[in-house]
């Protein structure tokens, strides 16, 4: 594989990596503004922009930008995080022209249609009362919530009611103008790619006098904020979270970070999931994962439980921690984590789509890209002690615990005796849902991890 890049006079940085044998083409740009770069009334503003990118440009309708991406059997789409906005299309080799056009085209020459502007504006507020609605998502975005208080992090990207239903398309038209300039943008390409073809297309992108980097200001040390958090909602199930603060992204504990929280709630071996799930029968989705930021991160915990059965589940979650930071990991735990761990960092990279997502990540993160090798070395590099150590270091705190759900309710009387388990895919299904703060929102209303 060989990786090329390109700045650009205009400040576009274009970066691709051809992939010998591919048959499909992935293209990307992704833009350093997300969530935490929005005034506090402008919240959710680019999460808007998302979805309205994709409504018409100068040159074509919505409808003709399904149309064009749809014919050739292609894919396009698009996410939103705190830190940056990505938009992205995979087409067979065949169509790359295609895709590199459609995506310069909707990144470039948004039209902003004062009707498009009202439509999505329902369809986003939809979303919001469906985030409300999902006691998972929602118990997700209150743990960061109680870590962070009101600063833009703790913040779901999606942005409120309030303001979403006041925003006008002015003020998103000028969040455009302000951001998305050529200086603040990666354009990838991974698969069957030239790079000339994709620095042609980056030519495309007008430069701009004005435009701004956003200014950043990191959480405050003391977190969390709140130390518990409850909302009740008329569900069938308690969603229980328990929120550490965690570490930035470029921190050197990043490495044994991801190792513990393997061994923690990542995997199927994992103690929660063992603990909760298979030895206890109590939660059917059970796990924990990791945020990472420039500046800050969080380590969250996170369960789907009986009512009667949330305060048992939520001091299995405090006691699982705690053992980890008081004996460390044992080496067998070790050795699954990081085998896990590599293996699933190859295999993530088996197609062009996440080829193009890892280029415009690292790119867009750390303004370079790591070779893969590099970031396996580090890998390998951790040791019981290193887990142990990151383990002390961020879970002997204490806590935020959040819940959403009803009220405790007396559990009903099993009536007859339960259906024998049968082994099977179904019954051993991992539930893992991502933490909120990335939403892939205007093309399928999927979400990415957070």
């Amino acid at each position: 594989m060989t990786i090329e890049r390109t700045d650009l006079p205009s400040g576009l940085t274009v970066v691709t990596e051809d992939v010998p044998g591919a048959r499909s083409a992935s293209f990307g740009c992704w833009v350093r503004v997300g969530g935490r770069d929005e005034v506090a009334e402008l919240a959710g503003a680019s999460h808007f922009l998302e979805h309205l990118l994709f409504k018409g440009t100068e040159e074509r309708s919505g409808r003709e930008i399904s149309e064009a991406i749809e014919a050739v059997g292609g894919e396009l789409n698009a996410h939103t995080a705190h830190e940056h906005t990505a938009f992205y299309t995979r087409v067979p080799a065949a169509a790359a022209a295609v895709g590199l056009d459609l995506l310069a085209d909707v990144v470039t020459s948004p039209a902003f249609d004062e009707d498009d502007v009202e439509s999505e504006r329902q369809v986003i507020l939809e979303e919001l009362h469906l985030a409300e609605d999902e006691g998972d998502d929602r118990v997700l975005s209150l743990a960061h919530e109680a870590l962070w208080g009101d600063h833009p992090l703790g913040r779901e990207v999606l942005g409120s009611l309030e303001t979403i239903d006041a925003m006008e398309r002015e003020a998103i038209a000028g969040f455009f103008d302000r951001h998305y300039h050529p200086a603040n943008l990666v354009l990838v390409a991974a698969g069957a790619v030239d790079h000339a073809q994709v620095v042609a297309a980056g030519e495309r992108f007008p430069a701009r006098t004005i435009g701004e980097r956003p200014a950043r200001v990191a959480p405050a040390v003391a977190t969390p904020v709140q130390r518990t958090a409850l909302l009740r909602r008329p569900l069938e199930q308690a969603h229980v979270a328990v929120v550490w603060d965690g570490i930035a992204a470029d921190d050197p504990d990043r490495y044994a970070l991801s190792v513990c929280n393997q061994i923690l709630g990542g995997g199927l071996s994992s103690r929660l999931f063992q603990e909760i799930r298979e030895e206890r029968g109590l939660a059917y989705s059970v796990f924990s994962s990791l945020a990472s930021y420039s500046d800050a991160g969080s380590v969250v915990a996170y369960a789907g439980t009986s009512p009667e059965r949330a305060t048992e589940v939520r001091e299995l979650i405090l006691e699982t921690a705690a053992g980890m930071v008081a004996g460390g990991v044992t080496e067998r735990e070790w050795e699954v984590a990081l085998g896990y761990l590599e293996g699933a960092s190859l295999l993530g990279l088996e197609d062009s789509g996440s080829v193009m997502a890892r280029l415009g990540n690292h790119v867009c993160a750390k303004g370079e890209v790591i070779p893969l090798e590099k970031q396996l070395a580090k890998l390998r590099a951790v040791t019981r002690a290193d887990v142990h150590a990151v383990a002390e270091r961020l879970l002997a705190a204490e806590p935020a615990v959040c819940g959403v759900g009803p009220p405790h309710r007396p559990r009903p009387r099993r009536l007859t005796a339960p259906a024998a388990r049968r082994p099977g895919v179904a019954t051993r299904r991992w539930c893992r849902r991502a933490a909120p703060g990335a939403r892939r929102g205007g093309r399928g209303g999927e979400r990415s991890p957070r």
